[in-house]
């Protein structure tokens, strides 16, 4: 675990955290999610640039323009960035609006990637950690690629009781041979997204997981990907066996049709204002 220093940006990103509830205290209430039945799961759906209409994205990752979620989908977990960290969603206001149009729940993702050494030197210093260490400075980047993402979202007017940080492979932006290197990104990203105010989890595999940080155990809730299977298949995957980190199951994602597909896991449905926002 790569331990964090007190400094003014924490505490500059808390007081904006503070002000931000204060501001929402103020303001008209959010619109909770209906509790459904217990024991029945909710479907939905994730997005993110694949969607976007053709000719949008970085050279890397240009835009697909792949089907958008089925009817049936209640709710939407929105992708900011463009694949890796410091890249935005090209499309992502347009994707709120759709989702706003529709009257669905929506949450948010983020894919965390390891920094080049161009990105390491301009963040390196800027964040909680000590940057005069190698894992600090790389914390300190994967704080500033949350910060970055924390403010793409808010342009874009995308409300989120949740960020799901996406720990996977990342093709054209490897992740390092050192664990702990790698880890340390990581945990800088989920204590951005907290200093900013925002509940953390993990979107990935045990063996994804496992390829790029090792045994890092964040113990925060997970979204919990089944690849192109079932929704039995994405069901399965919320139990206690499938823990990536040491957190609960919240999600069960599987691909069919070409579209990222979701399922809430039991007893979420009773709670969905705890990873939703209604609009």
């Amino acid at each position: 675990m790569v331990e964090p220093v007190q400094d003014e940006e924490s505490s500059r990103m808390r007081a904006l955290a503070d002000l931000a509830e204060q501001q929402a205290a103020t303001g008209p209430e959010p619109r909770a999610p209906e509790p459904r039945p217990s024991g029945e799961p909710v479907l939905g759906s994730d997005i993110s640039w694949p969607q976007c209409p053709r000719g949008l994205g970085i050279p890397e990752r240009p835009t697909l323009g792949m089907p958008m979620p089925l009817p049936e989908a209640e709710y939407v977990v929105l992708g900011l960035t463009n694949g890796p960290g410091f890249t935005d969603n090209p499309c992502l206001a347009d994707q709120v609006e759709r989702v706003r149009s529709r009257g669905l729940m929506a949450s948010a993702y983020a894919v965390a990637s390891l920094p080049d050494a161009a990105a390491i030197k301009t963040h390196g210093q800027d964040g909680p950690y000590d940057g005069a260490t190698d894992l600090g400075a790389l914390a300190n980047t994967g704080y500033q690629q949350a910060l970055r993402n924390v403010a793409t979202m808010r342009r874009a007017g995308l409300n989120t009781p949740i960020v799901w940080v996406d720990v996977e492979p990342v093709p054209d932006f490897d992740w390092g041979p050192d664990p702990n290197a790698n880890g340390a990104v990581v945990e800088g990203a989920v204590r951005g997204y907290t200093d900013a105010g925002y509940r953390a989890g993990v979107y990935s595999t045990p063996a994804l997981w496992a390829e790029v940080v090792g045994d890092l155990a964040l113990g925060l809730p997970e979204w919990r990907a089944a690849g192109e299977t079932s929704r039995a298949e994405a069901l399965s995957r919320c139990a206690r066996s499938w823990s990536i980190q040491g957190g609960d199951g919240v999600l069960g994602q599987w691909l069919e049709a070409s579209r990222d597909q979701n399922v809430t896991c039991p007893g979420v449905e009773a709670d969905l204002g705890r990873w939703f926002h209604q609009y």
